[in-house]
């Protein structure tokens, strides 16, 4: 910090008293360039550590095989959170699900049920019930816990 400090002590009428306020006068200039200096400094330190606080040790993964991709479409039965039945994104009504199912899905043996998690379990029993009857097998469709946001 620089501090000024005038003594006008030797000019005439001054006498060298400090008690008046026209004698001596004291200013003080607060300099801030060495504080936004470091307030940059820091800003700069921050921004390149964030992102490793956030996304923790960096682990390259072994590689594997790819899947195959695959171009057929699946029957895929969808239950709404207000129990609205849905095969590929197409309304159905649930006594015409298996038939449905058979004719735009000729030879497939397996459903794959995709229900939403807020929606109550009758419906998805119901839907359930109406697939084995048909004598075809239920995949349930789940997203893999996020385990990396638990530690």
């Amino acid at each position: 910090m620089a501090f000024s400090f005038h003594n006008t002590a030797g000019r005439s009428g001054a006498g060298g008293t400090r008690g008046r306020r026209g004698a001596s006068q004291a200013l003080s200039e607060i300099n801030i360039i060495p504080l936004v200096d470091v307030v940059l400094v820091l800003l700069i330190i921050f921004m390149l550590t964030a992102h490793v606080m956030e996304f923790g040790m960096e682990v390259n993964v072994p590689e594997v095989k790819s899947v195959k991709d695959s171009a057929e479409e699946l029957p895929v039965v969808s239950i709404a959170r207000d129990g609205k039945l849905f095969l590929n994104e197409r309304p159905v009504n649930i006594n015409q699900i298996a038939s449905e199912v058979t004719r735009r899905f000729k030879g497939s043996k397996s459903v794959y049920l995709r229900a939403d998690r807020a929606t109550v379990f009758d419906p998805i029993a119901q839907v359930m019930s109406t697939l084995n009857e048909a004598k075809l097998q239920i995949r349930v469709v789940t997203k893999p816990e996020d385990t990396s946001s638990r530690r």
